[in-house]
């Protein structure tokens, strides 16, 4: 439950112990005193100037920039300098840049060579890693634990807590986006003409339906690939494709079956072709074309643009069309996704510089959350957990952003969250800061996400994010701060079945024992052990901001619209 009190450090016995032991031995030590030993160990004093890294704010109190929104870390100089390249870029294209999400399905954080996956791993990406390595490459970037709640985040700047969507609504089930705030909204208030391809799955009935919440036009499907396939499959569902009544109930239940084709104006959606065994071979082709073309067709127009490209790629179950099968040197069909992901994303980045608009548009790539381990074959992480858990294997999602001659190559560990799109691709298009504020409900709306513009713009940028919020259901699960991760509520993965492909929806949700809960996440990336005893100046730090985003939930409660 939100409001369950965040976990404060050991307590008050724990530390009177510490120090007490502390102070014998100091006493113990023999010429060394107290007041001799300013930094170092009872064995003396040390002259090693140690050293400040960049991205780390343990130290560091984030400001407050609007009241209905998360304070940031200002880097005054870092902003100056995007704003000028922005500007310069004004001058030149005569419009503001246009802007490319690319978001994947399911993909695991090594599943891409740009994290040390590609060919590793027998799906080789040569092109995410090439626009990767020129691009900046975001090793702590994070998604929420599965796909309708980050979509809904990318689009509203909120974590699940606030936008309610803590899952799909499945078959047909009411409920969705209706009437919250988009980036699309925000975009198409500030002049952008806003395209939406691939998969949806924030909401199937009449107000969720993309061209009402600001989507110009929008070509894919509304809910997600395996409800269009498990139910007629004889290998992964016999008992129901080789039981003519229940293949009866499937078809009749009310969800929308088709590919769609979506235009502002039109309260309803125009269905272009099924989705079946056949037809879903070829999705991601298509939706390729569609938005290859829009690209194209945009060129010589000079009003700016929004694309958000949905692959079907590589959510379970992946049925690879001729092209692809067999394709990747696994040979596994969730292999051969990833290659056809590769592929697709070089169409779309040879459309952008075949039609002179590569130099004035930012691209970000990205995955709804981590692999899903329940169905294989499936996504690879090397941290712990998968998809529907907050450990890091179930969120931590292999990102990267891309400008010809805007961003500088690089590599950071910058905190990076994926409702930050919202802020970010809003200050792009001219409210930056704070002034994405003016475009949401005055009261009851909070944005989780950050204008991280000048991180990705500036050459040596900064992340402006001082802590991650985990969440896991209706609940706040985790904090990190720097590479400090606390742990409130966590989904321990067998604690239901022992054996088996067991993910991150198979298991038991629990509560930490408070204070304990801490790890290093560089010295212990595997989540397997508690340091927070070890670490208790730490715990206090972030134990303090777990009660300020407490203290958020307090005045903006969550508003759960579809919940489990």
């Amino acid at each position: 439950m939100y409001g369950r009190k965040p976990p404060r450090p050991s307590g008050g016995n724990s530390i009177v112990l510490t120090c007490a032991f502390a102070a014998s031995v100091m006493l113990t030590a023999g010429a060394a005193t107290a007041a001799d030993i300013t930094r170092g160990s009872t064995t003396g004093q040390t002259d090693a100037p140690g050293y400040d890294h960049p991205n780390q704010y343990l130290h560091v109190q984030a400001e407050s920039i609007a009241e209905n929104m998360e304070p940031v870390i200002p880097h005054a100089d870092q902003e100056r300098e995007a704003r000028q390249k922005l500007d310069e870029l004004e001058q030149k294209f005569g419009k503001k840049p246009n802007i490319l999400i690319f978001l994947m399905d399911d993909v695991g954080w090594m599943d891409p060579g740009f994290n040390g996956g590609g060919t590793a791993v027998g799906n080789p990406t040569p092109n995410m890693d090439k626009l990767a390595r020129e691009g900046l490459i975001l090793t702590s970037a994070y998604s929420t634990p599965s796909c309708t709640p980050t979509r809904a985040s990318i689009h509203t700047g909120q974590n699940p807590l606030h936008h309610g969507l803590l899952r799909p609504a499945l078959y047909a089930e009411p409920g969705g986006l209706d009437g919250a705030v988009t980036i699309a909204d925000v975009l198409d208030d500030l002049g952008y003409f806003t395209q939406g391809v691939g998969k949806w799955h924030m909401g199937e009935n009449e107000g969720s339906l993309p061209q009402n919440v600001g989507y110009d036009d929008y070509y894919g499907f509304l809910s997600v690939s395996d409800m269009y396939t498990e139910w007629r499959d004889v290998y992964f569902n016999p008992e129901i494709a080789l039981s003519p009544s229940r293949t009866e109930m499937m078809e009749k239940l009310p969800f929308n079956r088709n590919n769609v084709h979506c235009v502002k104006g039109q309260k309803q959606c125009e269905n272009t072709y099924e989705i079946n065994l056949t037809t879903i071979k070829n999705l991601d082709q298509d939706w390729a074309a569609y938005s290859e073309k829009f690209i194209r067709d945009r060129a010589d127009n000079d009003q700016p643009w929004f694309l958000y490209h949905a692959p079907r790629g590589c959510h379970f179950d992946n049925y690879p069309n001729e092209e692809y099968a067999g394709k990747s040197p696994a040979r596994t069909v969730y292999s051969d996704c990833m290659v056809e992901m590769d592929d697709i994303l070089a169409r779309l980045y040879k459309a952008l510089e075949d039609s002179g608009q590569i130099e004035n548009t930012l691209i970000i790539l990205s995955s709804d959350n981590g692999p899903e381990c329940e169905v294989p074959p499936h996504g690879r992480t090397p941290f712990r957990g998968c998809k529907g858990s907050t450990w890091e294997g179930g969120v931590r999602v292999p990102t990267f952003a891309y400008w010809k001659g805007v961003i500088k190559p690089r590599i950071s560990d910058g905190l990076f969250d994926l409702t930050d799109l919202f802020n970010t691709a809003a200050s792009l298009a001219g409210a930056p800061g704070a002034e994405v504020a003016k475009y949401v409900p005055a009261t009851g709306y909070y944005i989780d996400g950050i204008d991280q513009t000048s991180f990705l713009l500036a050459d040596e940028g900064e992340s402006n994010r001082r802590s991650i919020i985990y969440t896991l259901g209706d609940q706040m699960s985790a904090i990190r701060l720097d590479e400090f991760k606390m742990y409130m509520v966590v989904e321990l993965e067998q604690a239901v079945f022992d054996r088996g492909y067991t993910g991150g929806f198979t298991g038991a949700i629990v509560e930490t024992i408070p204070g304990g809960a801490v790890v290093n996440l560089y010295t212990n990336p595997g989540e397997d052990v508690g340091e927070g005893i070890r670490h208790l100046p730490v715990t206090t730090v972030i134990s303090q901001e777990a009660e300020r985003y407490e203290a958020v939930l307090e005045k903006y409660p969550p508003n759960i619209k579809i919940g489990f």
